[in-house]
């Protein structure tokens, strides 16, 4: 990073005016964006998912609970792991207890992963979390919406987040989101994946206001320095 340059401060007011004119036509751009996705078409969904839960075996719906829309963060917790992912477990200590405010405006909150539920359940333990997470083993539903490749292949052909390339992994993170039509059927309505994913990181969106921002340019790879919470 260059030197700073300082300035009088108003010199930094014209500085900050200049900026806040891009500020508010990127937040017009943004709302017109986020009413573009309301705009996107529903896809059914007619696999008949069961997932294993506190509560016991529960179908998609069933997830919803009263609510009419539901929240699905694809954590990255591979079937054989013994942890959760450390990127998906920052971004977990970012949603962390937002449930309750999503249930005022009808909408759900749930992690669903790979592994087994009593290795979610002890991770979950571990992190202190409260959300709801659930297992996805013995089901397609990972693989079917684009965030799990067993032994890193990819039968489908679409690729991660839409590229039709294979990947390198097995497992990668996503968000899906659902609504339940009036005649009780679910609908798929959008997901997201990759960079997609910032806008929901409360401590990246923050360090994206400070002077040094997120700081990753000199790490081998972006998230180097993130780990476990309970690991620093």
């Amino acid at each position: 990073m260059s030197s700073p340059q300082i300035v009088s401060r108003d010199e930094w007011l014209e500085a900050r005016k200049a900026l806040l004119a891009k500020e508010k036509a990127f937040t017009k751009e943004r709302d017109q964006l986020s009413a573009a996705r309301r705009d996107l078409p529903l896809v059914l969904v007619n696999e008949d998912y069961v997932f294993d839960t506190r509560d016991g075996p529960k179908s998609l719906s069933d997830l919803f609970g009263p609510q009419r829309q539901l929240v699905v963060y694809h954590f990255m917790f591979g079937e054989n792991w013994e942890e959760g992912c450390p990127s998906c477990s920052f971004w977990a200590d970012n949603y962390e207890r937002l449930d309750v405010h999503l249930a005022a405006r009808d909408t759900a909150l749930v992690s669903i992963s790979s592994a087994p539920l009593e290795k979610l359940e002890a991770y979950r333990t571990r992190m202190g979390w409260t959300f709801d997470w659930v297992s996805s083993l013995g089901t397609s539903f990972n693989n079917d919406y684009g965030v799990t490749f067993p032994g890193k292949e990819d039968p489908a052909g679409r690729g991660y987040n839409y590229k039709g390339q294979p990947v390198g992994t097995e497992e990668l993170p996503g968000v899906s989101t659902f609504i339940k039509l009036e005649d009780g059927r679910v609908a798929h309505s959008y997901s997201t994946y990759g960079r997609g994913l910032d806008i929901l990181n409360m401590a990246y969106n923050l360090l994206d206001l400070t002077h040094l921002g997120r700081d990753e340019e000199s790490l081998p790879y972006p998230q180097a320095w993130v780990k476990r919470r309970d690991t620093y």
